[in-house]
């Protein structure tokens, strides 16, 4: 169930929103003329490695300029890329993923590889045996205010409480967090 409710909502998304990501697109393209997209290597259920796809929100080459925190005031973060943080706009080419099959509407957010040492080796196991999601509990919850710990903890409270019910709620508070007083 859970599967064809993440193809079908991601394939309807993507239709009702495409004007929508089509007008980010230019925004950040014409903000710099450099790419719209940004793709990072991520861990997905089973182990498998995948591609996440983003509206780029940093400068061309953020890389590059050092290891920052991505938290208020990072120099590297665009004009444009402030407000699709901000409005969770920069997360919708992930619904691509989502229709491949390497994500989830709801789940854990995909970890780096370098997040793997955050684990034990049953915490990970754990952690893998569910697809990673645009959304999930910690987002839902604590939004981006959640320390490492905490959202490590929500992550995989969920793994262990996966439910098409429980993956609602939390697109109904994902929506609230954005869109209400917590959004931020």
């Amino acid at each position: 169930m859970k599967r064809i409710f993440d193809f079908s909502s991601s394939l309807v998304a993507i239709v009702l929103l495409s004007p929508l990501m089509i007008g980010v697109a230019a925004a950040i393209y014409f903000s710099d003329f450099g790419p719209v997209l940004f793709k990072q290597k991520r861990i997905g259920r089973g182990g498998h490695e995948f591609f996440i796809y983003k509206f780029r929100s940093m400068v061309i080459d953020a890389d590059k300029l050092g290891g920052y925190s991505t938290a208020d005031g990072d120099p590297r973060i665009t004009r444009v890329g402030r407000f699709i943080r901000r409005t969770s706009l920069d997360e919708l080419p992930q619904l691509l993923n989502v229709l491949s099959g390497s994500m989830s509407v709801v789940g854990p957010r995909p970890d780096v590889p370098a997040q793997r040492s955050l684990y034990t080796d049953a915490e990970w196991s754990l952690r893998l045996s569910v697809r990673p999601g645009i959304t999930g509990l910690a987002q839902a919850t604590l939004r981006s205010a959640a320390t490492e710990s905490q959202r490590k903890e929500l992550d995989l409270q969920y793994a262990r409480q996966v439910s098409l019910l429980k993956d609602i709620q939390i697109i109904l508070l994902t929506f609230k967090q954005v869109f209400g007083k917590g959004g931020n």
